[in-house]
């Protein structure tokens, strides 16, 4: 595989950066600090088309290339974390529909989706379920003709202003998912606040009390919620957050570079000194290597290769490690600068560390990754003895 762009390819990245250059880039600060996305801007990406990036055209989606949705994500991502959140969990709920839903539920909420006539959030975790998402404690009772859900979700992101929601619970002891309305009796949604980083991302509590879901709602089987649903809109999940914490990091050096370029401490720019140099050499090549990876885990994405999975894994924990050391030496290199507000490095510091968390913390992609390897070496030792002993024989 040759790891280089399209002309086409690096065309978008140029608009992409330009657009968060002039509409994100300048005001992610003041967003963060009042903990809120604009609805202007909201529309604005919407029209350009970010909403509906992966979706088919003929739901009104861009049917865009991995690759290209990775750019999308980084260049969103440099400009603001929370902003790219809203790309992670919309699309994820798109892909959901798209994957498992039933021609009713594409030929409805697709179009609506693409468009951004509607947003779409994604409700797995719970107050006592995170990493072990397939034990939600949220149930769904079915009554004959629709299903009743009660708990609670926690950490949802954009939930407060979501108007479709793609809850997680357990029907009969198996987890399953559902899609609810905003409106819908019973859902009552609690603002979230002062969390340590993605602010402007509009965290929300669900509360689930008797919500009568319509059994058209029902997404896939029952049962199929964690395994099939839950598995396979996480892993396009992972590969937003993996190229939005290239973004971060990106953002990181280009905020290193020109503070370094600007500020003299001893008589001399702090370029000029050996261990700036050290830390900036060592953000290049990090940052160099996880967009790779990212580019790599996208185009085995656009050709089904089954090692997609896996190697998004591999991509966002690389990256999204890369990008809290990377933002902790950010913050270093601005020394009391980069504790305060008016730089926004301490921001990138926040929000890196929630990217080590979300759709699969450091340590799950930890296990997976290791799982993975000996997986494979089982797999190799196997097809080695076979070999020898058909080579034996003849």
């Amino acid at each position: 595989m040759k790891l280089e762009l399209t002309p086409q390819q690096k065309n978008y990245q140029a608009e992409i950066r330009a657009f968060v250059d002039e509409e994100i880039f300048p005001h992610a600060g003041e967003w963060d600090k009042k903990e809120f996305t604009p609805p202007e801007l909201i529309k604005k990406i919407a029209q350009r088309g970010f909403l509906g990036a992966v979706l088919p055209q003929e739901y009104g989606g861009e049917g865009m290339d991995m690759i290209s949705y990775g750019i999308l994500n980084e260049e969103i991502g440099r400009g603001c974390s929370s902003v790219r959140s809203l790309l992670t969990v919309h699309n994820m709920v798109s892909q959901a529909i798209c994957k498992w839903g039933s021609k009713f539920q594409k030929d409805y909420w697709l179009p609506k989706l693409a468009l951004g006539e509607i947003i779409g959030a994604f409700a797995l975790s719970e107050p006592n379920v995170g990493s072990d998402a397939k034990s939600v404690e949220t149930t769904a009772t079915f009554t004959g003709n629709a299903y009743i859900l009660n708990g609670r979700k926690k950490w949802i992101t954009y939930g407060q202003i979501a108007d479709l929601f793609l809850v997680f619970a357990k029907c009969e002891g198996k987890p399953t998912a559902f899609l609810v309305k905003k409106n819908n009796p019973g859902l009552l949604v609690k603002q979230m606040s002062g969390i340590l980083g993605t602010r402007a991302s509009m965290v929300a509590e669900l509360q689930f009390n008797n919500c009568e879901v319509a059994e058209e709602n029902l997404v896939g089987k029952l049962g199929f919620g964690f395994a099939y649903i839950a598995a396979s809109t996480l892993d396009y999940g992972r590969y937003s957050v993996a190229c939005g914490c290239v973004g971060i990091a990106q953002a990181c050096l280009e905020a290193c570079i020109k503070y370094t370029s600007d500020r003299k401490q001893f008589d001399v720019y702090l370029k000029e000194h050996q261990l700036i140099r050290q830390k900036i050499t060592q953000m290049i090549a990090n940052i160099k290597a996880a967009r790779l990876l990212c580019y790599q885990a996208g185009y085995l994405k656009d050709i089904n290769h089954p090692n997609s999975i896996i190697e998004t894994s591999i991509a966002k924990y690389f990256a999204s490690t890369a990008a809290t050391k990377i933002a902790n030496d950010a913050v270093q290199i601005h020394g009391g600068n980069g504790c305060s507000s008016e730089y926004p490095v301490e921001r990138y510091l926040r929000d890196s560390k929630i990217m080590e968390i979300i759709e699969g913390s450091t340590q799950i992609q930890e296990i997976t990754i290791a799982e993975s390897g000996y997986q494979d070496y089982f797999i190799s030792s196997v097809a080695t003895a076979w070999q020898s002993k058909l080579t034996d024989k003849v």
